[in-house]
C-alpha cells in the first residue's frame, strides 16, 4: 500500500498529467522503497512518506515528463540552472530523495556489491 497519494506527488510537480497517469509510477516508487528501506529503524514513517513521493516525481520526471535544459523557439532561447547528472542526479526531485534519505539506502539501489578474496599462496 503506498504511502503518499497521486495527489501528493501531482502538487509537488509542474505538468497536466492525471492521477490516473501516476498510478503506475506510484506503485513501483513504493515497491523499491519499501525494498530499499527493509530493515531500516532509523528512518521515521513521515519521512518515507516524503522520499517515495519524490521518487515517485523523479521516476516520472526521468520518463514521461522530462524536463530540458535549454529551449528554443525562433529567437527565444531559455537555458535553466542546475546540475543534472545519472541516477538520482537526473531530476530536482531525484536530488531531493537525496538530501531526504539520510541513510542513503536509495542510492544503493542497484549497485552491486564488492567481494575481495584472498589469495593466501601463489604456490
Amino acid at each position: 500500500m503506498a504511502r503518499t497519494s497521486e495527489a501528493d506527488v501531482l502538487a509537488i510537480m509542474d505538468n497536466e498529467l492525471t492521477s490516473s497517469e501516476v498510478t503506475p509510477f506510484l506503485t513501483g516508487a513504493n515497491l523499491l522503497v519499501t525494498q530499499a528501506f527493509s530493515g531500516d529503524t532509523a528512518t521515521s514513517s513521515d519521512l518515507l512518506v516524503e522520499i517515495e513521493k519524490w521518487f515517485t516525481a523523479h521516476m516520472i520526471a526521468a520518463t514521461i515528463a522530462r524536463t530540458t535544459s535549454q529551449e528554443e523557439v525562433g529567437d527565444a532561447k531559455a537555458k535553466y540552472t542546475g546540475y543534472w547528472g545519472k541516477n538520482l542526479d537526473s531530476t530536482p526531485y531525484g536530488q531531493m530523495v537525496k538530501v531526504l534519505d539520510t541513510q542513503g539506502m536509495m542510492i544503493k539501489l542497484g549497485k552491486a556489491g564488492a567481494t575481495l578474496t584472498a589469495i593466501t599462496s601463489f604456490e
